[in-house]
């Protein structure tokens, strides 16, 4: 097939892509920065250079695809500090693009990152916008199969708890305890796509991806120890306290809310709800194996 991937070579979309030429498709990805092009080429891929922002460049490199990979993406965490941004509604915006391109390409077959938390637009603070993005989707011609994957949180974003590790000793949160949530490698996710546009496409789907299921409490035991720091402790306080750290680190007030919140829902089930009732095979990489690359970048800082 002629794939076309966003997300540049991201930690997903650049194993994606590795995964797809070797399965012999050919594929293009769109990246905004012209000097990934040689490192896209370089892999075997096609680049295209363009913006997510711009319909009528994705509506032209989506033409002639059998299949698209789309996924929302602002730059950067540092975007998450820009107090005139309005992360929700950007992130809206590229879906109202994606929609608009995929319709005028007439592409018929959509691969959409989506995530953990989209089948709500209620209590889930930040992740709204996934639910936002996935209904804008939905209003495509249902002759446009679409495949929403939901993955879970992220391993990488436990490189965030290493400020307060180094500080305090301590992972800080406004939720802990020992009740199990699943978290994800990227290279899962990649795999569970790459597998996605090799089956058939029928309709609208929906697919979780998660690899490890831990507590708050496991994941304190087993960083720690992979840091040389066996009785690190994960430390639950109080929302306001939580809301107001991020304040004070410099987030927008909008951001800082949407995590506040989107944590509040980690602890009343409401955030993993749908994930319980449709529970996915867990990936190959465990917490313990991602636990090596956060000693890594712990040691480096």
């Amino acid at each position: 097939m002629k794939i076309t991937i966003t997300g540049s070579l991201g930690n997903i979309s650049k194993p994606l892509t590795k995964e797809l030429l070797q399965k012999g498709h050919t594929v293009t990805v769109i990246s905004s920065k012209a000097e990934r092009q040689k490192d896209i080429e370089a892999i075997g891929a096609k680049a295209a250079i363009g913006t997510m922002e711009d319909t009528d460049f994705l509506s032209a490199t989506f033409k002639g695809a059998d299949a698209v990979y789309v996924m929302e993406t602002l730059g950067g965490a540092h975007t998450f500090f820009d107090k005139n941004l309005d992360v929700v509604g950007a992130i809206t915006k590229i879906g109202n693009n994606y929609k608009q391109a995929i319709d005028q390409a007439g592409v018929k077959r959509v691969v959409h990152l989506s995530s953990i938390g989209a089948h709500t637009d209620k209590g889930v603070g930040m992740l709204t916008f996934h639910h936002n993005v996935e209904n804008i989707l939905k209003q495509l011609p249902y002759d446009v199969s679409i495949k929403f994957m939901r993955p879970v949180g992220f391993y990488y974003n436990m490189f965030g708890f290493i400020p307060t590790i180094k500080a305090q000793n301590a992972i800080i949160s406004n939720y802990g305890g020992d009740e199990r949530e699943p978290w994800v490698s990227p290279l899962d996710i990649a795999a569970v796509i790459a597998e996605e546009f090799e089956k058939p496409f029928n309709g609208r789907e929906i697919r979780y991806i998660a690899s490890d299921e831990v507590s708050p409490n496991e994941v304190a035991k087993i960083l720690g120890e992979a840091i040389g720091k066996p009785h690190l402790k994960w430390l639950a306080i109080s929302d306001e306290q939580f809301l107001n750290g991020l304040l004070a680190a410099g987030m927008s007030p909008q951001t800082a809310q949407g995590f506040t919140e989107m944590n509040v829902s980690r602890r009343g089930g409401v955030l993993y709800q749908d994930y319980q009732n449709n529970k996915p095979t867990l990936g190959k990489i465990k917490l313990k194996d991602f636990a090596k690359d956060f000693a890594a970048v712990f040691n480096q800082k």
